[in-house]
């Protein structure tokens, strides 16, 4: 089934990833839970890399309440890539093979370019840019074979936008945006699509860890306050949920978005400035 009726008489379309296994970085919290939850509850197997063993424990318990496959959590820093190798073969053992990449790891990190360590520069670009390409080069040659895969890779506004002070993120996921394009471009011809989601200001676990940060320094606001601050300046007058980022990304992980690719879409509620 394609489409259903609602209570209102209106279609509404309905995603299956029944027989599709996917594996979600930066799993167990914000953006990245949403994702597998989203796409666990749609049917597909699902596993999630996280740094941190206990909270992977409790993301797996929480997506297995809606869960309509399996799902695992595999304790894995993406930054390194013995552990990517790692995890990746914890993967295969667990599902048996990976139908759609979310490179959704990493932080943003902002500041002046001359307060930039090589050291800084380098973390980031492991993080956000080595991490995905490692895993890509992992997952490619099965989708190959089995002629159907899926990448999503998880950038932000600063890719096509970079403002003053917006390095080294800026420019790791700018590079992101580039990789998207060029393996959208190896992936076409066997039934590899390749996309990318730029994150603009989203209610997720990030955001409650900037408000406790900011009340740390002094803020006196509550997190209704300081998000209703935020979706102010946004034109659509809100900010937007992990939810709605989900939705994207199960659709185009789904047969539904089968003519996507190679393309970065602007999650923002109309916040940047291009296109």
């Amino acid at each position: 089934m394609l489409s259903a009726w609602n209570r209102e008489g209106e279609t509404t379309m309905e995603i299956s990833l029944a027989g599709r296994a996917a594996l979600i970085t930066g799993g167990s919290k914000g953006l990245g839970y949403a994702m597998a939850q989203r796409m666990s509850a749609s049917g597909a197997d699902v596993a999630i890399f996280a740094r941190r063993p206990e909270v992977i424990d409790e993301a797996v318990a929480g997506l297995r309440q809606t869960a309509k496959g399996k799902v695992m959590g595999v304790a894995a820093d993406v930054s390194k890539a013995d552990d990517i190798a790692k995890g990746w073969a914890a993967v295969q053992a667990g599902l048996g093979k990976v139908d759609i990449l979310v490179n959704n790891a990493g932080q943003s990190m902002a500041m002046p370019t001359g307060e930039i360590t090589d050291e800084i520069w380098q973390q980031d670009i492991d993080l956000k840019l080595f991490a995905a390409i490692r895993l890509c080069r992992l997952a490619m040659p099965g989708m190959r074979d089995r002629k159907w895969g899926r990448i999503i890779n998880v950038l932000n506004l600063g890719a096509k936008a970079p403002r003053a002070n917006g390095a080294p993120t800026a420019v790791t996921r700018a590079a992101g945006m580039a990789f998207t394009k060029v393996l959208a471009n190896e992936g076409a011809p066997h039934n590899i699509l390749v996309n990318g989601m730029l994150v603009g200001t989203i209610r997720s676990d990030q955001s409650v860890r900037r408000h406790a940060g900011l009340v740390a320094q002094g803020l006196n606001e509550s997190y209704e306050e300081y998000v209703a601050k935020l979706g102010a300046n946004i034109p659509l007058g809100r900010l937007g949920k992990a939810e709605e980022f989900a939705a994207l990304a199960c659709f185009l992980a789904s047969e539904q978005g089968g003519y996507i690719t190679g393309t970065a879409i602007n999650v923002d509620g109309g916040t940047s400035p291009v296109v």
